[in-house]
């Protein structure tokens, strides 16, 4: 899988870039689901998909958050009422959000939402792996907004 970064963006008016992410977001709070706007899809674009990883946690792949499919190309904001988008499976197993949750003392974890612009629609609610084992020589271009949360 090739990497592409151009024109492409994701960013949140709930998350600052490299900052701690509010509580309200995060599987111990209210875990509620962060607000996300893209702008600058390539040309060739028909679909967008965002991934929600954790690296830091303590599991062979880390912890998949959120995968969300089937975002128009056009789409300004993640609207998960929308026709055709589609949340699939996180670490859990749940067709949701899960929201920050590392290990008591385990330090300061990082969580990368990731938007892939795509040059193929994603069909199903694949896993974090199968997504990019199935579609990843179709992603145009990514970008990522990181943010932090330790318990």
């Amino acid at each position: 899988m090739a990497l592409f970064i151009d024109k492409l963006t994701i960013s949140s008016p709930d998350l600052e870039a490299l900052a701690p992410i509010p509580a309200e977001f995060s599987a111990d709070g209210a875990n509620e689901t962060p607000r996300l706007e893209f702008s600058g899809a390539p040309e060739g674009t028909v679909e967008l998909a965002v991934v929600c990883h954790d690296p830091d946690a303590p599991l062979p792949n880390g912890f998949t958050h959120w995968t969300v499919y089937g975002i128009p190309a056009d789409a300004t904001t993640l609207d998960l009422d929308a026709a055709g988008v589609r949340v699939g499976q996180n670490g859990a197993g749940q067709q949701s959000w899960y929201g920050p949750q590392p290990p008591a003392g385990h330090g300061v974890h990082h969580y990368y939402f990731w938007v892939y612009a795509l040059r193929r629609p994603v069909e199903g609610t694949p896993t974090r792996e199968e997504f990019f084992a199935d579609y990843g020589d179709d992603i145009l271009e990514q970008a990522r907004i990181v943010g932090t949360f330790q318990s």
